[in-house]
């Protein structure tokens, strides 16, 4: 039975020969869903309906070549010997890391032109932004890929899978993890939490941001060490894990250190635009 199975075709439809995939059709559905949510908290908290839509005509394409490049470099042996694929995205290799590098720093450069707060941004985003990666896994589901190591076929039904999935996770032979489906669903708890907070809890400022930082990176880093695709850094070190635990670290320090040194003094749901410092 288990030679029968046909994998998802990756490319959703064709263009004459422009060839859509599902993986970036998946990618912009949580562009989409992101976008809208943003734009609607927005409005709530005073700021210009059109702030995020403006940040993205920067923030997408410098987040997507950070991605890239950040991707690129740890698999530069491969890509040095074939230089054609690098513009491949595709067939997959964007890292988040390197993405959320990117948008950081493009929402701080933007923040400072249009002289908002830039952890008013970065809250109103966090919910986006774990949304659209939720979302974005399954952009991997269908090319195979972000895949754990082997297991059965009785290991996926007792999971209780739909059948979609676990014929999807049957790859050359060889059952995997969905570990696509793991931070998935990791992500989607994340969002709901975030979206509990930012009502329930008395955040400052800031704050909603970085605990967004702190529960995908620890999701993250037990997710990576089932993956057998990752970046690594050394020979058992992954690079993922490794950034995902000094960001633990740093989004928690700078919790403490803003409250306790007075920089956080605005609430989340405060609805200036200023800001005390960084």
């Amino acid at each position: 039975m288990d030679q029968t199975i046909t994998p998802i075709d990756p490319i959703a439809f064709q263009l004459g020969p422009l060839q859509v995939h599902w993986y970036g059709v998946i990618i912009g559905l949580g562009i989409a869903l992101g976008l809208y949510l943003a734009i609607s908290e927005s409005k709530r908290l005073g700021l210009h309906p059109d702030t995020f839509v403006d940040l993205l005509v920067w923030a997408i394409p410098i987040a997507i070549l950070s991605a890239r490049a950040y991707y690129v470099a740890f698999e530069w042996d491969y890509y040095s010997q074939n230089p054609g694929d690098i513009i491949k995205v595709w067939n997959g290799g964007i890292a988040i890391h390197g993405a959320l590098i990117g948008s950081v720093i493009t929402a701080l450069v933007f923040a400072k032109i249009k002289g908002i707060s830039f952890w008013k941004l970065t809250d109103i985003a966090a919910p986006s932004i774990i949304l659209g990666q939720a979302i974005g896994r399954w952009g991997n589901f269908m090319n195979q890929e972000a895949h754990g190591g082997e297991v059965t076929r009785s290991f996926l039904e007792n999971l209780h899978l739909p059948q979609f999935i676990i014929d999807q996770m049957y790859i050359n032979g060889t059952y995997y993890h969905p570990t696509f489906l793991y931070e998935s669903l990791w992500n989607i708890a994340g969002f709901i939490l975030l979206l509990i907070l930012r009502r329930k809890a008395n955040l400052r400022r800031g704050e909603l941001f970085l605990s967004y930082v702190i529960w995908y990176s620890i999701g993250r880093f037990f997710v990576e060490g089932m993956r057998t695709d990752s970046l690594m850094l050394t020979e058992f070190l992954r690079i993922a894990q490794v950034i995902s635990l000094v960001l633990i670290v740093v989004a928690a320090a700078l919790i403490i250190f803003r409250r306790k040194s007075g920089l956080a003094c605005h609430a989340y749901n405060d609805k200036s635009n200023e800001e005390v410092n960084m």
